[in-house]
C-alpha cells in the first residue's frame, strides 16, 4: 500500500489530515504476549505474577512498567534488561506470529487509498515497532515513534506532539486510535481528538475522545464524523 498517487487530506475534506497509531492493543493484539513475557520472566525468577499486575501495565512506557516488575517481584534484573527480555520474549511471538486487531489492517489500506498519513505511536520500543511494521507494505507508516526514542512517554503528550511534527500536521486536525487509558490520556492531553477501542482493559469515558466496541467497518470519514455524530 502506497498513498505517493493520491494527494493528502487536507482540512475540510471530511478526512483527517493523519491518523495516529498507537500499537499493542490497537493495531495487533500483542498485549497477551507482553503478559506472557511477564510470568514468564518474574516465574524464572522464583516469583509469581498475577493478570491484576499485568493489567497495570497496559499501555504504560515500558522504563516504567520494568520498574514496577523490579518493586513486585523477586527479579533483579536492571529496568533496562527487564525491557530488553521482555521485548526480546514478545518480538520472538511476533515473527511467529502477527496478531492484527480486527479491522486494522483494512483500515490503514483505506486511509493509505484516501491520501490519509498514517503514524505509528508507540510505547515499545524500535525492536518490536520494526518488527511489526516490517509486516506491512512498504510506506503504510510516514512515522514511527517509539517508547525509546521520547523523553516523556505516555501518559505525557510528547509521543503524539513529535508524531504531529514529524509529519507536519496541526494535532486537532488529526486523530489517534487508542485502547489504553494511558494512550487516551497521552493523546487527548497533546491535543488529537481520540478514538478509544478499549480491548483488554477498561477504558474510563473521557473528555475529547470517543468509544467504538470495533475498528471492523470503520471507514476514513468515520473517523472524522465520530465526533460531530454525523456518521450513518
Amino acid at each position: 500500500m502506497s498513498s505517493t498517487s493520491t494527494p493528502p487530506a487536507t482540512p475540510g475534506s471530511g478526512l483527517p489530515a493523519a491518523v495516529f497509531w498507537d500499537m499493542d492493543g490497537t493495531l495487533v493484539d500483542t498485549e497477551p504476549y507482553w503478559i506472557t513475557a511477564e510470568h514468564a520472566i518474574v516465574e524464572e525468577a522464583g516469583g509469581v505474577w498475577n493478570d491484576e499486575y499485568a493489567h497495570q501495565l497496559v499501555g504504560n512506557d515500558l522504563m516504567v512498567s520494568a520498574e514496577f516488575i523490579r518493586d513486585n517481584s523477586p527479579v533483579e534484573l536492571d529496568p533496562v534488561e527487564i525491557v530488553e527480555e521482555l521485548l526480546r520474549r514478545v518480538v520472538v511471538q511476533v515473527r511467529e506470529h502477527v496478531p492484527w486487531r480486527p479491522g486494522a489492517v483494512e483500515l490503514l489500506e483505506a486511509l493509505g487509498a484516501a491520501g490519509v498519513p498514517n503514524a505509528l505511536v508507540t510505547m515499545s520500543w524500535r525492536s518490536l515497532a520494526d518488527s511489526v511494521v516490517s509486516s506491512l507494505p512498504e510506506g503504510t507508516f510516514a512515522a514511527v515513534i517509539t517508547g525509546d526514542e521520547v523523553e516523556h512517554g505516555k501518559p505525557h503528550p510528547e509521543p503524539y506532539l513529535a508524531a504531529a511534527r514529524a509529519l507536519g500536521v496541526e494535532v486537532a486536525d488529526c486523530v489517534a486510535i487508542e485502547d489504553s487509558p494511558t494512550g487516551v490520556r497521552s493523546a487527548v492531553a497533546a491535543g488529537v481528538p481520540t478514538i478509544a477501542v478499549p480491548h483488554v482493559v477498561p477504558v474510563p469515558v473521557t473528555v475529547g475522545a470517543v468509544q467504538v466496541p470495533s475498528l471492523r467497518g470503520i471507514t476514513p470519514t468515520d473517523l472524522v464524523s465520530l465526533f460531530d455524530g454525523s456518521r450513518r
